[in-house]
């Protein structure tokens, strides 16, 4: 068996509120190992901290107490060893599509000329050779978020963090790239930590799938996906896939409960 590459240890998240005066637990005591190669998306209630934790993992911010560790190393703020799709494109509006891939090579120190040239091979590779001269405004939706995730893998990143990247896209072009991701991860096989709120997606992606409880966010289950690979988008209609779901959905299901009583105890406070 692999060593864990990403390790995640008793992490923590606390935020002052400052019209409350009080302090709120956003995250607590959460752990996860995360083998080379594996893909693990991560679930549970809106608020639940899912978000925080991978802008934790990606050193956007820091937890107010455990440990994370990339390949034995401390992570204590951004690197090159991470690379993050947000659920917005993020493209500059100004530059081309081999721009736009270019620019995190750029920033590495690369020329413009190389970075173009060792940008092209993402970009062959998320589909859109012949587009590399084409500004976002001329893309559809799905094409510049392939151009979010070419821009993301251009600089070799160890790993693939992704904040929901599909969640602003409509149903079926949601569901061309959630195949499209699939293809893209058996050819490059990086380690990715995927957040999402759509539990078929989580299936269908991963390896496994994480569930947080409610806030403060906590480990809940983590459930191995047991379905061969390579799927097709047709296997979330099979049996298995659907036992899956429900076992899921059964989980978040109680803790979007528990979140709902709080909020009226609360509210019946105010």
């Amino acid at each position: 068996m692999s060593m864990a590459k990403l390790e995640a240890a008793d992490v923590c998240m606390e935020y002052y509120q400052p019209r409350t005066g009080k302090r709120m637990l956003a995250v607590d005591r959460f752990c996860l190992s995360v083998d080379e190669g594996e893909f693990v998306s991560i679930l549970g209630p809106s608020g639940c901290g899912k978000s925080t934790f991978i802008k934790i993992v990606d050193g956007l911010i820091s937890a107010t107490a455990g440990e994370l560790r990339l390949d034995g190393k401390k992570i204590t703020g951004p690197g090159r060893d991470r690379s993050m799709v947000f659920q917005d494109s993020s493209l500059f509006p100004w530059f081309t599509v081999i721009r736009n891939v270019a620019y995190g090579l750029e920033c590495q120190g690369l020329s413009g000329k190389e970075a173009a040239k060792q940008s092209q091979p993402f970009i062959d590779l998320v589909g859109l050779t012949g587009f590399e001269h084409h500004y976002p405004y001329e893309l559809s939706g799905g094409m510049q978020q392939r151009v979010n995730l070419a821009r993301a893998l251009a600089v070799n990143p160890q790993l693939l963090l992704m904040d929901e990247p599909f969640a602003a896209l409509d149903a079926q072009t949601r569901e061309v790239m959630q195949h499209e991701l699939l293809n893209i991860w058996q050819q490059t096989r990086k380690m990715v930590l995927f957040i999402t709120h759509q539990i078929d997606e989580a299936i269908y992606l991963s390896d496994r799938v994480i569930v947080m409880s409610a806030r403060p966010g906590r480990l809940m289950a983590d459930i191995k996906i047991d379905i061969p690979r390579p799927r097709h988008l047709w296997v979330k209609r099979d049996p298995k896939f659907l036992e899956y779901t429900d076992q899921i959905w059964h989980l978040i299901e109680s803790q979007v409960k528990r979140t709902m009583a709080a909020d009226q105890v609360v509210a019946s406070r105010d």
